[in-house]
């Protein structure tokens, strides 16, 4: 076998940086596209070529300056986000040029990433590097860790035409649940969750009550919520919880993205029913396990090379295309992940 042959390294790259704290629409100006020198890696860092990177609806809400339990970015540095590329160069000798890893970097050609926020990943695990930035190992965990989602279960996902939700049906369906039901923003989006990815019916936002509509798709009730939306949608799953239902909730999109400035939207629940029906609930976050993206990977490239899975996405092209993912991404243009070729 040949050895891997490595690019030369050019003098300068470009990187995407905030312009300005967002409030309202985002739009273009609320970023600027830097030419900077190509960083040299220390001892303990590695240099990535960035080949691909995620655009995500939290990093919207990173934009505005609220409190959050992550880090805001910062007007006139560049931003971040999950990303997989090549290692060039690596100091230290903990990784080999050539390697393919993911790391924190992304919004930028090149990056210099301290090795221990660097996961290498195996070259023929998955069919693309763009698999590795699936949402999915999120989707996975909370419904096979959290949920526990049993045979004949009924589970609802919401936003099922984003990222993790997109994965979620298909996910559900391969862990024995008996009825998936999905929310979305549209009729267009909603017929293509039950003809390809897994669902047996929809919620449209818009279309009516959420909680009527729900009652329609899972009339005997539902055992298992997957949230990725929070807001009514939250309030109306546990109106047709089931005794003993799990709630598992890994997102806010009904405030990343329905707020003037991306605020967490509260939601009230009936204690109440909460109490009577046993129902319990509980945040997941992939950051807390740090083996599921290796048992995910094994999972997902077992289903992309059988077929059992797909992996939905839109791919825009150029590091100057990443501004744009993301206002598409925050405007639902999109099913399933938002990825940048870089």
């Amino acid at each position: 076998m040949s050895p891997t042959v490595v690019p030369a390294i050019p003098a300068v790259h470009r990187e995407v940086r905030l312009a300005s704290q967002v409030e309202g629409e985002l739009t273009a100006r609320h970023f600027t596209i830097a030419e900077v020198p190509v960083p040299e890696p220390r001892a303990g860092e590695v240099l990535v070529r960035n080949r691909v990177m995620a655009v995500t609806a939290v990093m919207r809400s990173q934009m505005t300056g609220i409190r959050l339990p992550m880090p805001s970015f910062v007007p006139g540095k560049a931003l971040w986000g999950a990303a997989v590329g090549e290692v060039v160069a690596a100091p230290g000798g903990g990784f080999t040029p050539g390697e393919l890893v993911h790391h924190p970097c992304g919004w930028r050609e090149f990056a210099v990433v301290d090795e221990s926020r660097v996961r290498s990943l195996g070259p023929d695990a998955l069919p693309t590097a763009a698999a590795h930035l699936s949402q999915g190992a999120t989707a996975w965990g909370a419904l096979r860790r959290a949920a526990e989602v049993r045979p004949g279960d009924t589970v609802f996902i919401s936003g099922a035409a984003g990222g993790v939700g997109s994965m979620a049906g298909q996910l559900a369906r391969r862990l024995g649940a008996g009825r998936v039901v999905g929310s979305t923003g549209s009729e267009r989006k909603a017929a293509r969750l039950r003809a390809e990815l897994g669902y047996d019916d929809t919620v449209v936002r818009g279309a009516g009550p959420i909680e009527r509509q729900l009652r329609r798709a899972a009339p005997g009730g539902i055992d298992v919520l997957l949230d990725t939306v929070g807001g009514e949608q939250l309030t109306a799953a546990l109106a047709v919880a089931r005794p003993d239902a799990r709630f598992v909730l890994v997102g806010a999109l009904s405030g990343q993205l329905g707020g003037d400035r991306g605020e967490i939207a509260p939601v009230e629940l009936d204690p109440g029913l909460i109490i009577t029906r046993r129902v319990t609930l509980r945040g997941f976050g992939l950051y807390a396990h740090p083996d599921l993206p290796q048992e995910w990977t094994k999972e997902f490239g077992q289903g992309l090379r059988e077929g059992t899975l797909v992996f939905p996405h839109a791919l825009l092209k150029g590091v100057e295309q990443a501004p744009q993912a993301l206002r598409e991404l925050t405007q639902g243009r999109h099913i399933g992940a938002v990825l940048v070729e870089l």
